[in-house]
């Protein structure tokens, strides 16, 4: 079967949906899981708390480097080969993790798992793009929000589950039998979205071009600022999990759950919200309904943590489950006008947006992370100078007199004006 034959048989929506969300998974799965085992690791290889800490900015380093890449060649060659690919190569860089001897080892094949998890979600967001448009876009993205916000609350569970009968490793083997079964399901039932008709080829000079043209597109830009600070006030916590859930609220490695649940409910409770407004309520007003949640529950937070002696379950985690929520409400709307932007180049507008934001995470998650993890106040405080951050840059984007959200008008003007210039 061609690529085009392959084009006009998709999936339907509810397996579309699955399949799409498990290949977001691998980002989570890929951190969250091994949360629990810090401790383990810890002792064995002798490090610090510190050191463990980089396996996260390492990972997010290398999966922003590489996230540059999966569009365009997805762009260039096809959705499906890019993703079998891609997962290929995440198997055994699991298989490497669960083998590694020394810090420095582990940290070499967590690059390398970065450098593959990201083709799930990016070439995933372009797969949207290419079969849907407008309300059922939204729909679509809400739907594998709803998915895709499991991945964070059972991965650090099976963690804890694992290492209550094996060892660290056991993680990791894990993800090495998660990735083989993914590869099997893409192989066999995920059609070619992208006929090759449609294809745009890629290079180098191409590449540098069209990646140095997005990052000076003032829609493109501020849209993806908006959409990584706004969610950076939650990878806060995510990324400071270990010593949030065991240091501060004195939970054991089983009970990574117990914070991980109400904040992926919210982000489920946001993504339903989301996909049952679409079509229905201007995604304008919904943007500024989902800030406004994540405002309320930041500041929340902050005043919990100011007037708390210790902070204590669940009142800690209340606030993040509403931040969460109001995440969740943007992020689909947000995302897709980021995408918009570039429609004969989906694969490589959701490339630049993720590039941006992993770096921006990856300097949260090894150098913020590490600094204001010790104290509740510090956390909650950077979070909310986050979401302030988010709402900032999507006030300006808005005052700049931009087209509404999901028109013709909005997909168009990146590809036939010339670029806004910072």
């Amino acid at each position: 079967m061609s690529a085009s034959t392959a084009s006009r048989a998709p999936l339907s929506q509810l397996s579309l949906a699955l399949l799409l969300g498990a290949l977001a998974m691998f980002g989570p799965f890929a951190i969250d899981s091994m949360f629990p085992a810090f401790g383990q690791i810890e002792r064995e290889f002798a490090v610090s708390a510190a050191a463990m800490q980089q396996t996260i900015a390492v990972y997010m380093l290398a999966y922003g480097t590489a996230s540059v890449l999966h569009g365009p060649i997805s762009d260039a060659y096809g959705r499906r080969s890019v993703l079998l690919i891609g997962i290929a190569v995440f198997m055994l860089a699991s298989v490497g993790c669960a083998l590694s001897t020394s810090l420095p080892q582990l940290l070499f094949f967590r690059a390398l798992q970065g450098v593959s998890s990201g083709v799930g979600i990016i070439v995933g967001r372009a797969i949207v793009r290419d079969l849907r448009e407008g309300p059922d876009a939204q729909r679509l993205m809400s739907q594998i929000s709803m998915i895709f916000t499991i991945a964070p609350a059972i991965a650090p569970m099976i963690g804890g589950w694992i290492l209550g009968w094996g060892r660290w490793p056991m993680i990791f083997w894990f993800l090495v039998v998660f990735a083989a079964l993914l590869w099997l399901v893409v192989a066999l039932i995920l059609p070619e979205s992208h006929p090759r008709e449609a294809r745009v080829p890629v290079s180098l000079h191409s590449l540098c071009s069209s990646s140095t043209g997005m990052l000076r597109n003032r829609s493109f830009l501020l849209l993806s600022l908006t959409a990584t600070f706004n969610f950076s006030a939650l990878f806060l916590y995510i990324s400071s999990a270990p010593a949030f859930v065991m240091d501060l609220l004195h939970m054991n490695e089983q009970q990574f759950g117990w914070f991980f649940a109400p904040t992926i409910g919210g982000m489920a409770t946001g993504a339903f919200i989301s996909g049952r407004t679409a079509g229905k309520v201007p995604p304008q007003r919904m943007v500024r309904i989902g800030f406004t949640v994540c405002l309320l529950a930041t500041l929340s937070s902050l005043a919990y943590a100011l007037v708390a002696e210790t902070v204590v379950y669940p009142w800690a985690v209340l606030p993040l489950m509403f931040n969460s929520m109001g995440i969740a409400i943007v992020f689909p709307i947000v995302t897709l006008a980021v995408i918009d932007l570039y429609p004969r180049q989906r694969g490589g507008a959701s490339s630049m947006q993720t590039f941006i934001s992993l770096m921006i995470n990856a300097g949260i998650a090894g150098l913020v992370s590490p600094l204001v993890s010790h104290s509740p106040v510090w956390l909650a405080a950077t979070a909310v100078l986050c979401c302030l951050t988010a709402i900032t840059f999507w006030r300006v984007f808005n005052r700049h007199g931009h087209a509404p959200l999901h028109t013709p008008a909005a997909t168009e003007v990146a590809e036939l004006e010339p670029l806004d210039r910072l």
